[in-house]
């Protein structure tokens, strides 16, 4: 069946200020939100997205479609609030590292119910997700809100009934919900997914496991077929349960973390949506996330297509096939 969309996100899109100096007041205003990140990432790898959420009737709510619309991200089932407002957060950079505090509770994207999947002004969240090759969700898209909780599984479900894939990626943040919940929701959310794209950090937390293969191997036991794990600064671990590579990182100048895993994230699923196999599309998608920590904010530093193909020419990667490991 001919899809109209190669990569289909779900969950919230958040005005972003951004610390761009350590101690001092001074922010840089962008945009953020995990999946919104991810889609963009997915859009300038050259695939066809859409967006499905909840945004206020206010400033930021028409700043965020028009930054979709710019980026060619399809929102034709994006609803516009008036009873609620859009979600913003602050990035503050330091020793450990950058840290996120949020403004969202009770956002327009966390009062999305299962119902609201049916309706739209224009055409529905289903009729989209139906429409696409792989529907991407996160942990931060479970944990907004019980309701968008509901609304997430929903959705995966949909997506299996329609032959659309289910990319999910863990992207635990414990400010949002307690860690009992987070580990039984995100299991569930494994079960229905056939790409897991967790992150070595969250998975150490989740499930006690610290060493990546082992990761690699709970992912595939809950039920996810490619699992492609973040090593942060170690590189990336893919596997789809047959092959199985280890990718280095790119040594680059580290400036801001913030959205990078979003970003590979997104330029693998577009590789994926595109037809490439799963090592080509994470040696891409690799090279990706080591070009968005060069800049300030989750959306401005992320690359095109051309640019990744640059990086890697430069870097001597190549962006073939690769021969992997057998496991």
């Amino acid at each position: 069946m001919d899809k109209t969309f190669d990569v289909t996100a779900l969950g919230e899109g958040m005005l972003e200020f951004n610390q761009t100096t350590p101690g001092e007041p001074q922010y840089l205003q962008g945009f953020g939100g995990d999946t919104s990140n991810a889609v963009i990432a997915a859009a300038r790898a050259g695939a066809r997205t859409a967006y499905l959420t909840r945004v206020g009737s206010d400033t930021f709510g028409r700043a965020l479609l028009k930054l979709w619309a710019a980026e060619g991200v399809d929102t034709q089932a994006v609803e516009s609030a008036g009873e609620a407002p859009t979600g913003i957060y602050f990035v503050t950079h330091g020793t450990r590292g950058h840290e996120f505090s949020y403004l969202r509770a009770g956002s327009a994207a966390s009062r999305m119910t299962p119902a609201w999947l049916g309706t739209g002004e224009v055409t529905t969240p289903q009729e989209v997700i139906r429409q696409s090759r792989v529907l991407h969700a996160s942990g931060i898209s479970l944990a907004i809100s019980p309701d968008a909780c509901d609304t997430v599984f929903a959705a995966m479900k949909m997506a299996r009934d329609a032959a659309t894939l289910v990319s999910f990626d863990s992207n635990l943040r414990l400010k949002l919900w307690p860690l009992d919940r987070a580990r039984a929701c995100i299991a569930q959310a494994v079960a229905l997914c056939d790409i897991f794209l967790p992150s070595l950090e969250d998975m150490t937390v989740l499930t006690g496991l610290s060493d990546a293969d082992a990761i690699v191997d709970w992912g595939h036991a809950h039920g996810a077929r490619i699992v492609a794990l973040k090593l942060g600064a170690q590189g990336a671990l893919v596997s789809d349960g047959t092959v199985r590579e280890k990718m280095a990182a790119h040594p680059v100048q580290l400036v801001d973390a913030t959205g990078a895993g979003d970003c590979f994230c997104g330029t693998l699923l577009a590789g994926i949506a595109q037809g490439r196999s799963l090592i080509d599309a994470a040696q891409r998608a690799n090279a990706a996330a080591a070009l968005a920590v060069q800049g300030y904010g989750a959306v401005a530093p992320l690359p095109g297509s051309a640019d990744v193909t640059q990086f890697l020419a430069r870097s001597g990667s190549g962006s073939g096939s690769g021969s992997g490991s057998a496991r």
